[in-house]
């Protein structure tokens, strides 16, 4: 979990160079891209996401999924 009750989701890693509820810093190495779950047989790559606890109403729209951008964050925006 991050700063602001953010949570940090990585998937398809190879090999994680940190724990469960770790703190990190900006550059620290948390592990190499892989193909593991239904990413096997794929190239190797990350899906990252954040996600906040602490929903944020306003971001709602009427998309058929537009109610889940009230939780997940564009990492573009909080990596900066």
């Amino acid at each position: 979990m991050g700063p602001k009750w953010r949570l940090h989701y990585y998937a398809h890693l190879r090999d994680i160079d940190t724990g469960l509820f770790s703190w990190t810093s900006k550059g620290e190495k948390i592990g190499t891209v892989g193909t593991t779950g239904n990413a096997k047989g794929k190239s190797p790559h990350l899906h990252y996401s954040i996600t906040t606890l602490v929903p944020y109403p306003w971001r709602i729209d009427g998309d058929e999924q537009g109610w889940k951008k009230m939780f997940y964050l564009n990492p573009i925006t909080y990596l900066k």
